[in-house]
Formats: C-alpha cells, structure tokens, sequence
C-alpha cells in the first residue's frame, strides 16, 4: 500500500540530499517535464516509499546496495498516462482485469465511474468496484455515480441512486469525483436532487464530472454550468469544446473503440492557438479488444499527435492536465519530488512506444509484458445472478400489431462512430396484423431483466445492415442495463433472448437459429473476470459474427449497447417505450398516416 506523503516526506528528503539510499534509481534518462514543456537531457530519478524523492543530473548519492536500477540509457521519460474519464465496465472486464490489460500500454492512472453496474446493484455495486480499484498496482480513482437512473421517468434501473447514498459516498476512501451528470435538462431546470448531489460533492471539495449532450449553446447551457459541472466529455466539434473551455469547464476529448472525437475538437489547439490547460484526452467507453489490440490511452495521444498537435502537448492532456482537473496535481501527473513514483520509458515521442513502465515506484510492466499481479475481490452471488427475465421469450413478444396494408414508424438511426442517433420515420408493410421490418429497418427490443417482469419494448432501428435470419442480444445496454434485442426474425430474437438469460449475462449473436458467437459476463451482466485476452478474443468473435449477419459499421457492438442510452439525442429505446432525447420525452411508436 502507498504511503501517504506525509509519512513518507522525511525519507524523501534524506533520498533527496543523498543522506539515504533509494528504493529505485532511473539513470540516464530524457526528462519530459509537463510543468515547463520542455525535454530535459541526461538526468537520473530517485524513488523512495513510491514517490519521486530526487530529480537531477545525478542520484549517485542516492545509490545504495539495495537500489534497484533502471537504465533509461537516453530514452525519454514520460509520466504515466491518465485516463480522466472512462467505465471499466465498457471493456467487459473487472477492475483487476481492466488494469492487467491497460498496464503494458503505459496508463498508471484512471479515473472510472461506475455508473453501469450502479444501474444494475446500485450503491452496493458502486462499492465492490471500489473495493477491487484499491488493491490494484495501480492508482484507480472512483467516481460516485450520480444518475442512476440517467433520466427520472424515462428510464426504469435496477437499483437507484439517491442524493443521501451520493453524500455518503463523498466520505469513502477512493471517491474523488462525482460522476458524469447525465442529467443536464434536470440541473439546468433545478432539479432539488441533482442540484444538492453536485452541491454534496463540492462541499466535499471533489469534482463533479459533466454531461452535456445537447446542441443548444444557449441559456440551458449556462444554467447547467452554474450548476456546478466541472468538465463535458460529450463534445464533438471544435465550438463545443471552445465554448466548455471558455466557461471554465474541462474539455475531455476522447478517443474510444467507437467515439472519434479527438480530431474535430483539437484544431482549437493546433489551428486557434488556444490555451491546452483545460483540454483533458480520455477514452470513454474502450472494449476489451481495442485494449489487447490497439492500446488505451496510448494510443489516444498517438492519435493527438497524428492530428497534428505537438507530442508534449499531447502528453500534458494526458498527464498534468488531468491531474490538475481532479485537484490532484500534487499527487500525480509529473515527473517531480512527492508525486507518485508513475512514468514510461519510451524510444520516441511521436509513436511512443511503451518500453518500460512503472508505477508507484515498481516496474510494473516491460516490452508490453505485464510484470505484477492485479488482485481480485471475491463477487458475491448477488452480483453473479442480475439476469432476471420471469419468463421463456417467444416469437409473440417480438410482435408489433397494427391493422391495415402499412405503417408509418418512429425508427433510431444509427450513426457511425458517434454516440448520438437520428430519429427517422419509415413506412413499413403490415402482414397478418404484424409490422415487419424491411430494408435497412430491423426491428429492437428491449426486455427488462432486473425485476423479471417479463416485460418487452418493441421498435424499429436502422443503420446496422443485417440480412438474412439474424439476432444481437446483449445485458450490456447503457444506461439502464436491461436487454437490447436488435434482429430481423422474431423467432431467432427469442431465441438469442433465452440464450443470454441461460447464461447469465453477456453478449450473443444468433443466425438460422443457431449461436454464432457468445461472451459470457456473469458480473452484473456486465463483466467477466476471465482475462482480458480470452474476452477479447470471445468479443472479436462477436465482431465477425455481426459482420457475417451483414454489418460492416465499424464497432457496431458500441453502438448496438447504447441504443437504450436515454441522455443523448435523439431517439432511443427503454423500458418505459421509445424516448424523445431532444425534448426528454416519451413518444409513441406509431405516426399518423
């Protein structure tokens, strides 16, 4: 366990005057130091307790028969990346696993709201993630979750989140930050509840994370901003971000398996010329395969630079401005005397490869091989058994009867790469009572899985390209975690439906009636604790088996679990029926002919 640095600061001072030996010396390095933006040559790193105790020309003095010593032989030195908004539960794993994976990719920080498995076992479920966070080698902040559900009224979850359960997490160890705040027309109405949850956590002197997913830059922007929200990952243009930054708010811009908004906001650094401090580089949502196969937060400073921004630059976004955001500056985010021990050696600044990484003062990770063990927490049954469907699905509850030749449709569009969709209408034929799906348009369903209501939701959706006889079914269902059905055959729907209730959660593909692929995520529906390379190859079989079904959209499997996310426009799916996200408002399924 890290020592606080109240109790390590005499030791770091004696390592620091070269009156006592090191735990760890790094020698020979290029010093890249975000509080200045510069690179430093030749310079040596003295570690004690964890911590950056000496940072010069020469830690000799600090050299004992103990030390262990790192050569950086002229290689840059970076501080560890920081990923400052993201769920684990996106990549279908537990922390333990989450940490494991992104660990030989160079990230040494995270901040996670667990605001998915919060839907499904509330603050109980809040908790566990906690609990596991903390023993990683790592440093895992967690953010209470604040809309559970996202959208009172539209919405119904598994477990709720009340303001007192929200004041109460403010006093545990870990919690540094409320989560994203989802409900933004609530807190620019002043709504008493998101109001006093963003008022708990300032009083608490922690951050309160933002969502603004809405166009309108007018009065309820401002009103949601006085409201308290201390950053928005939800931009996706360069005047969204610019207007965030310029009312003192963060502007988190990611770089997910599915969101690609680091290119459209980034011009406001490379082309404008505007101040970096307040641009924040995050992931979001990152499956278990991006992870194992393209990296984490690596790959989004990558991806910064190849956008065109300078690499330290790209680097302070990754690093120091986060650190800054949370208030936690002096903890982490450099290379510097008191901060943790957290930092890269790599080769080049402009591909960065992740030669060696260390966190809290230990080699944690060398040439992309993960060095230590990531401890896990034992799931309780509770969280084990979340999938409750009261009922075997058949064909009939994937009927959507109507009289007449035809009818005209509220249908989702399906953007690609972007977490919003379009609200369409199409005219699709009636046979023998029922409304079939043509084309593009395919029908979705959402079957409610935590009360075992037997409950089913049925509409259209577009944009996925499925042919033939085919079902998706997944737990993993943002916000509200119930089940999202997407096919073209009411019988393979059903089918695919039990399936995923027999085991217990998870993700399947059905075609002809037949399992084409499954991945099994028994925590909560949401997560398994195998690791992250076994799911993520279970997860590319997913990917090619929607390909095989005749999808070609890129992450499809994204875009498919946000179909019933009811905070951002424009049209979406719940429990409760088809939502208006634009005017946050139930609305039927049917149009006038």
């Amino acid at each position: 366990m890290l020592k606080q640095w109240t109790e390590s600061q005499p030791r770091l001072v004696e390592v620091a005057a070269g009156r006592a030996p090191a735990d760890l010396v790094i020698r020979g390095g290029q010093w890249v130091n975000v509080h200045t933006r510069e690179v430093i040559p030749g310079i040596d790193v003295a570690v004690a307790d964890g911590r950056v105790a000496y940072v010069g020309p020469d830690a000799g003095p600090a050299i004992g028969p103990d030390t262990q010593l790192v050569e950086a032989a002229g290689r840059f030195m970076v501080p560890g990346l920081i990923d400052a908004h993201m769920h684990v539960e996106s990549g279908m794993l537990t922390p333990a696993g989450f940490a494991a994976a992104v660990i030989p990719h160079g990230t040494t920080t995270i901040f996670h709201d667990p605001h998915e498995i919060a839907n499904v076992l509330g603050l109980e479920g809040v908790r566990l993630m906690r609990d596991e966070s903390l023993i990683q080698p790592i440093s895992m902040f967690t953010q209470m979750p604040s809309c559970a559900p996202s959208a009172p009224g539209l919405e119904t979850t598994g477990a709720p989140i009340t303001e007192g359960e929200v004041a109460q997490a403010m006093g545990w160890e870990g919690i540094v930050a409320l989560g994203e705040m989802m409900n933004f027309p609530g807190v620019a109405a002043g709504d008493r509840q998101m109001l006093a949850e963003i008022a708990a956590t300032r009083a608490a002197g922690k951050t309160v994370g933002g969502h603004y997913a809405s166009l309108d830059l007018g009065r309820p922007f401002h009103a949601y901003v006085a409201g308290g929200a201390n950053d928005d990952h939800e931009t996706t243009t360069e005047a969204q971000g610019i207007a965030r930054v310029r009312q003192g708010m963060g502007c988190m811009m990611r770089l997910g398996s599915a969101w690609y908004d680091v290119a459209s906001q980034i011009t406001a650094i490379t082309e404008k010329g505007l101040d970096p401090r307040f641009f924040i580089l995050c992931t979001d949502d990152s499956h278990s395969g991006t992870l194992v196969h393209d990296g984490h937060m690596n790959r989004v400073v990558r991806h910064a630079i190849a956008c065109g921004c300078d690499p330290l630059v790209a680097i302070q976004m990754a690093t120091i401005n986060t650190a800054s955001h949370f208030g936690l500056e002096r903890e982490l985010g450099s290379i510097t005397p008191g901060r943790r021990a957290d930092l890269i050696l790599s080769s080049d600044l402009t591909i960065l490869p992740i030669e060696t990484v260390i966190a809290q003062g230990a080699v944690v990770a060398e040439g992309g091989k993960l060095l230590v063990d990531c401890p896990r927490i034992a799931w309780p049954e509770a969280a084990r058994n979340s999938v409750h469907l009261g009922k075997t699905l058949t064909a009939g509850d994937f009927e959507i009867r109507a009289a007449g030749d035809s009818a005209r449709v509220r249908v989702i569009g399906v953007v690609e790469n972007q977490a919003p969709t379009r609200a369409l209408e199409a005219s699709l034929p009636i046979r023998d009572g029922v409304i079939e799906g043509q084309g593009e348009t395919c029908q979705i369903a959402l079957v409610e899985r935590h009360r075992g209501t037997g409950g089913v939701v049925n509409g259209f959706v577009s944009g996925f390209g499925y042919r033939g006889r085919m079902a998706v079914a997944s737990t993993v269902a943002h916000d509200s975690h119930h089940m999202i059905v997407v096919g073209t055959d009411r019988q393979t729907m059903a089918a695919a439906a039990n399936h995923l209730g027999a085991l217990g959660g998870g993700v399947t593909v059905f075609r002809d009636g037949e399992e084409l692929a499954s991945v099994a995520l028994p925590i909560a529906g949401l997560m398994s604790d195998r690791p992250a390379t076994e799911v993520a190859e279970a997860a590319q079989a997913i990917v090619q088996a929607m390909q095989d079904c005749g999808c070609t959209l890129n992450n499809a499997y994204m875009q498919h679990s946000l179909l019933a996310l009811v905070v951002i426009p424009e049209l979406r799916i719940s429990d409760l029926g088809l939502v208006d996200v634009t005017r946050f408002e139930r609305v039927e399924l049917m149009l006038d002919p």
